[in-house]
């Protein structure tokens, strides 16, 4: 654990290692295909968000083995003087290193990119399921100031 974590954009090649992180809990079981050859589907979406500027996929790693990832979207509106705000989704430690500070430091890392990209805030959404993650967000300074709603089009 020595090794000190590194963090940069997510590349074609860490797709696998990415899928199989969703996978790995609980709500991801139900929900995510790890099997390889990976499903098209994850190849085409990581294309077009890799190609889109308002998109930002971060990892982290340690020694070259990837240990996390992040997707951030940043948002601009036309309220709040026109500002932009940064939206993390699909946040993922591997579940044999959870609870080393590596989700913390993702997070962290997270934050300061929208800071740098000039965001008035950072937002994200939890599943109400998840109890310990709601605790490791309201740590990390995130407060609950609105239900979310969702409208499922496809199962």
């Amino acid at each position: 654990m020595g090794q000190p974590l590194q963090f940069r954009r997510a590349r074609r090649n860490d797709l696998e290692s990415i899928v199989a992180m969703f996978a790995d809990d609980e709500l991801g079981r139900l929900r995510e295909d790890a099997s390889l050859p990976l499903n098209a589907r994850y190849t085409s979406a990581f294309a077009a968000i890799d190609g889109d500027e308002n998109q930002h996929m971060l990892v982290v790693e340690r020694q070259g083995v990837l240990l996390g990832y992040l997707q951030i979207t940043f948002i601009p509106y036309l309220s709040r003087l026109g500002s932009v705000r940064g939206q993390v989704e699909s946040v993922r430690v591997d579940s044999s290193l959870r609870g080393q500070g590596i989700g913390t430091e993702l997070m962290k890392q997270a934050i300061q990119i929208c800071r740098d990209r000039g965001c008035f805030l950072v937002q994200l959404t939890t599943d109400v399921k998840r109890e310990k993650t709601r605790k490791f967000y309201q740590d990390l300074g995130f407060q609950t100031t609105h239900h979310g709603m969702k409208l499922m089009l496809q199962e």
